[in-house]
């Protein structure tokens, strides 16, 4: 960079050219660093917010001062900050063309490492929205300097040049962006007003916004209303618990568009973090990452922050504000670093202590909360046996005794079965209330790894993955005489459904309207998969698979010797017929099951329906023929 063209204050100033290419800057800003333009507000705030950060640390007792204003095509934000001489503006400058490949070294920079953002790079992306840039500034930290202009385009160009002494008498900087064209969207009052307040509620200085064209050093033309709106909600004084609740209501309403079930302080004093997670109304997917809101300093960082609090706490929407978390290159996310990663079990610590304290004194809104979102919580014990514990009397389980905590359900059983899939559940669980067999539906998300914690809450329980002989063993078995009679019918079962890789089993069981049961478990249903693996394999994996095959479990077609219409299948003297009323059978459980329809199965399926309307037609015919 070089030096001022000139002392003089009415000299011509010399033009200088940046060592970036101002263009292609640009063009990174807009399109790969930043999500969107209005990003250029808070570079704006920024630099004011570190201006007279600075100014009261030389100052104490100097007047703090931040107005913003726009009109169609134009933006001046005024401060009453530190400002620069004509020197320090030039070094700034010159610290964009290398700042990186210095390591964010950069002089003055350095002193300025507290504070939000860099004056140089910041001021630079207001040229995604600007065609110009004019800065006034008079250093505060040289009373004898003259007040200085900075102006810069967009096509890579920059002056400096001290001003006369009236044209700023306060320290201070001013900053005026002139649209550019097709960015007029962005200057629009109404819309820089509202990103000013997005971005600027929490900082810690009065901002006020003014509408209309400036006049004088960035006093607008209408009345000025303020931006900041402090201290924050969660850190303000209420008369009542009851009341804080409302205003957090309220502002969890205003700012997320909803009225939380609840509010939970997010309190890290160690970690500079101060904030309020808002429990959602309705369910929401484990799947869904949501956005929450970060301030850091009081500058909104982002409403995007998917990595703030555990995957777990995807029942809340969280805002706080930090002053130790560190930002990403684009200042518009969270850097995942050691920090955030302790700052992020330590807010999971939090929700999880909320619930503990609902548990503990105030179970109707832990019940209204479960009731909403039991699957948050069922998240966050698979992993925590002492949460679990706690959690027993109010998590819901599906049973084979309806709905219920699992509490209430080991009180009546010691020995707990479940099935991995929905499908098998629902078959089964008529059967299995009926015949006191205790099982739970363990295929909904999280409810397997629960189970399969639970042994270490209540050693007293054992819990098993259920199988079709543990199902069968429980219902009442045929009298010997009773089934010695029926071989005949049972062999031509078995014989039927050999191809199916399905055996058959009589057994007298409740309901009486249910005339057969299909079970398998997982090792019927990896024995079939290696079936199938061994049919289409070459000679060589035919041999191994063929050697791995044993005394492997097979699924069992279960007829109910209490079903009328089984009696009269058994009782068929048409061995052809008898076949196909048990493929018939068998369909039928498979579709009761859900479970998906093999291609063999599908087959059977229609052959036996087939069959079935061919035997009832030809029947029809033999009756019509004999009249």
């Amino acid at each position: 960079m070089t030096s001022a063209s000139s002392s003089s204050t009415h000299a011509d100033p010399a033009a200088n050219s940046f060592q970036v290419d101002l263009r292609g800057l640009v063009d990174l800003l807009s399109h790969h660093l930043y999500s969107s333009p209005r990003v250029y507000v808070r570079e704006l705030l920024q630099n004011a917010v570190d201006a007279v950060t600075a100014r009261q640390a030389l100052d104490p007792e100097a007047e703090i001062r931040i107005r913003l204003s726009a009109s169609a095509d134009r933006v001046t934000i005024e401060d009453s900050g530190i400002g620069l001489t004509a020197a320090e503006a030039h070094s700034l400058l010159a610290t964009i063309g290398r700042s990186s490949k210095r390591g964010g070294d950069h002089g003055l920079e350095t002193t300025r490492r507290e504070f939000l953002g860099q004056f140089g790079i910041g001021l630079l992306a207001c040229f995604v929205v600007a065609r110009q840039i004019r800065v006034i500034t008079r250093s505060a930290r040289d009373p004898q300097a003259a007040p200085v202009e900075w102006l810069a385009t967009d096509d890579g160009s920059y002056t400096v040049r001290e001003l006369p002494e009236d044209a700023r008498r306060e320290p201070g900087t001013t900053v005026i962006l002139q649209a550019r064209p097709g960015a007029e969207e962005w200057t629009v009052p109404a819309k820089v007003e509202q990103l000013a307040r997005d971005y600027g509620s929490l900082l810690p200085y009065d901002i006020t916004f003014t509408e209309g064209e400036s006049g004088g050093e960035g006093s607008g033309g209408g009345e000025p209303r303020g931006i900041t709106d402090r201290p924050a909600v969660w850190d303000r004084p209420f008369p009542t618990p009851a009341a804080r609740r409302v205003a957090l209501a309220g502002h969890c309403a205003q700012l997320f568009g909803f009225t939380p079930l609840d509010s939970i302080d997010l309190d890290l004093p160690v970690a500079g973090v101060r904030g309020v997670a808002y429990v959602l109304p309705e369910p929401t997917s484990p799947a869904h990452r949501a956005g929450h809101r970060v301030h850091l300093k009081g500058m909104l960082l982002t409403d995007h922050a998917d990595n703030l609090l555990p995957d777990w706490a995807f029942f809340v929407r969280a805002v706080i504000d930090t002053d130790t978390l560190r930002p990403t290159a684009s200042r518009e996310n969270l850097y995942d670093d050691e920090t955030l990663s302790a700052v992020r079990e330590a807010l999971g610590a939090r929700v999880r202590a909320w619930l503990a304290e609902l548990a503990a004194s105030e179970p109707e809104r832990l019940a209204a909360f479960l009731s909403v979102h039991h699957l948050g919580v069922k998240s966050l014990a698979r992993h925590d046996a002492e949460l679990l514990g706690l959690m027993l009397p109010w998590l819901p389980f599906e049973t084979s005794e309806g709905s219920m905590s699992l509490q209430e359900f080991t009180a009546a059983h010691t020995e707990i079965h479940f099935t991995r899939t929905v499908e098998e559940f629902r078959q089964i669980a008529p059967i299995a209330a009926a015949h006191g067999l205790g099982v739970i539906n363990a295929g909904y998300t999280y409810d397997a790894d629960l189970l399969a914690l639970l042994p270490t809450v209540r050693p007293d329980l054992k819990v098993t993955e259920l199988d079709a002989g543990a199902v069968t063993e429980r219902l009442d078995p045929v009298p010997t005489s009773a089934e010695l009679a029926l071989a005949p019918f049972l062999s031509t079962a078995r014989t039927r459904l050999e191809a199916q890789g399905c055996d058959v089993v009589l057994r007298a069981f409740q309901p009486v309207s249910v005339p057969a049961l299909y079970l398998d478990d997982r090792q019927a249903r990896q024995e079939r998969d290696r079936t199938a693996a061994l049919d289409s394999a070459d000679s060589l994996w035919s041999g191994i698979l063929g050697a791995l095959r044993g005394s492997a479990p097979r699924a069992r077609l279960v007829l109910n010797h209490n079903n009328p219409l089984i009696r009269r299948i058994s009782a068929l003297p048409d061995e052809a017929l008898t076949g196909t009323a048990v493929e018939s059978l068998y369909g039928q459980a498979l579709l009761m099951s859900q479970r998906p329809l093999r291609p063999a199965d599908s087959t059977l399926l229609n052959r036996a329906f087939l069959g079935l309307l061919e035997w009832a037609t030809h029947s029809t015919d033999s009756q019509e023929g004999q009249k």
